[in-house]
């Protein structure tokens, strides 16, 4: 059963979390960021880019740059532009973005969890990358950014929730980028007690987004466990955002391809035709309307492809992804590209982006050839984590996407 528990979490104080809380800053362009950073002394990109007012900086990824990055997080805390609350709670949040509601808890999940698979994972992780993120969050000792989680709807905390929504919120501000956060903070006994209660009712939950994230952090606490010898610790769980099935948004991972060797558009397409059925869908955007569906886009053109019967296993829960099919008969055996992580050939474009922009890659001659797929379902995700299998690269986009600082978790000092 699966053990999520509330915290103390630190969090802006409530007239600043608007400057406080910010994007990832692996979103920034690096100008962007300065002037982020230059015009904004409270936005949380100052903990993670520590450096910035420096004259003299460290080298990244060593411990001198990870102490610089606690060091600041404390002068937040010390400036009371970050406070902990005094009782633990489960903090609900809503994110309105391009009018969709998304609606999670914010609570800890438990490493025994995570190794026990109670915690369903559906891709790989690179082992270089979890001792990197797990050495950063042994130095600066907090989860400012939570991992996403999702689960089967639960009746009890979807009543919960529902009655926290129609409370004034402890937060409610709109970003730049015209998405709406808002907040509340259950700390009630009796309410933390059945929403605790609830979540232990189910079997497993399924990373939807942060798998390195959570590695690390199960690593870290693995190791603490075992210095600790098996005494409790903060570092026996680490941050999330529990969304409910209903509640999150699955977008797809579409595929530009730079250079298809020596093959003209009626070549490609012949050889494409011995596995799918081809349908030629003139200038107008084609989007795909259902599971099995795949858009290609090629000089000017765009073509519905439906895999044959027999071109796939219908009863693997990998390949019978679109972006697996894909892969299998057309990316390998007719152009070759046997590696998604490796050949530079491929490009990879998130559907939020949108079917103009990846036509425009084509058009403006940045790839050869763009293939768009519909998106993978929470029951194929599902289906996946459940056969302790992995994805290919880039076959989900999740939303919503948090922001950094609005929640931290103090693997210090958060019991």
């Amino acid at each position: 059963m699966a053990e999520v528990i509330p915290f103390r979490a630190f969090r802006p104080v409530r007239d600043k979390v608007h400057l406080v809380a910010s994007r990832s800053y692996v979103s920034y362009k690096k100008g962007d960021l300065k002037n982020k950073l230059d015009e904004n002394p409270f936005t949380f990109l100052h903990v993670i880019n520590p450096e910035h007012t420096l004259k003299a900086g460290t080298k990244a990824n060593t411990a001198a740059r990870f102490k610089l990055v606690k060091t600041r997080f404390d002068q937040f805390v010390e400036e009371e532009i970050i406070k902990q609350d005094e009782k633990p709670a489960y903090y609900l949040y809503r994110q309105i973005k391009n009018g969709h509601p998304y609606i999670g808890i914010i609570a800890c999940a438990s490493v025994s969890d995570y190794y026990n698979n109670v915690i369903k994972k559906h891709e790989a992780t690179i082992t270089k990358r979890e001792k990197l993120f797990k050495n950063y969050l042994d130095f600066v000792e907090i989860n400012a950014e939570p991992v996403c989680f999702t689960y089967p709807n639960e009746p009890k905390i979807d009543e919960i929730s529902e009655q926290k929504l129609a409370h004034s919120p402890e937060y409610d501000f709109t970003t730049t980028n015209r998405v709406r956060h808002t907040f509340w903070v259950i700390d009630n006994e009796q309410e933390v007690a059945e929403i605790q209660a609830a979540f232990a009712h189910l079997p497993s939950v399924y990373i939807a987004d942060g798998h390195h994230r959570s590695a690390s952090s199960a690593l870290l606490g693995k190791e603490k466990a075992t210095e600790n010898k098996g005494k409790p610790s903060p570092t026996d769980y680490f941050m999330g955002i529990f969304i409910p099935e209903s509640n999150l948004k699955i977008y797809e991972f579409n595929r530009l391809v730079t250079n298809i060797g020596t093959h003209s558009k009626d070549s490609l397409i012949e050889a494409i035709s011995k596995q799918f059925k081809v349908s030629a869908k003139g200038c107008d955007h084609y989007q795909p309307k259902q599971v099995h569906e795949i858009s290609m886009y090629i000089d000017r053109e765009w073509y519905c492809l439906e895999p044959k019967n027999g071109s796939f296993n219908e009863s693997h829960p990998v390949d019978v992804l679109d972006v697996s099919i894909l892969s299998k008969n057309i990316l390998e055996p007719i152009l070759g590209i046997t590696d998604l992580k490796t050949d530079h050939r491929v490009l990879f474009m998130g559907g939020l982006e949108g079917l103009g922009r990846l036509q425009q890659e084509v058009d403006q001659k940045r790839a050869r050839v763009a293939f768009a797929h519909y998106p993978v379902t929470i029951e194929q995700l599902k289906a996946v984590a459940d056969a302790n299998q992995i994805m290919p690269p880039k076959s989900t986009w999740i939303e919503p996407k948090l922001r950094s600082g609005l929640t931290v978790y103090s693997i210090e000092n958060s019991k």
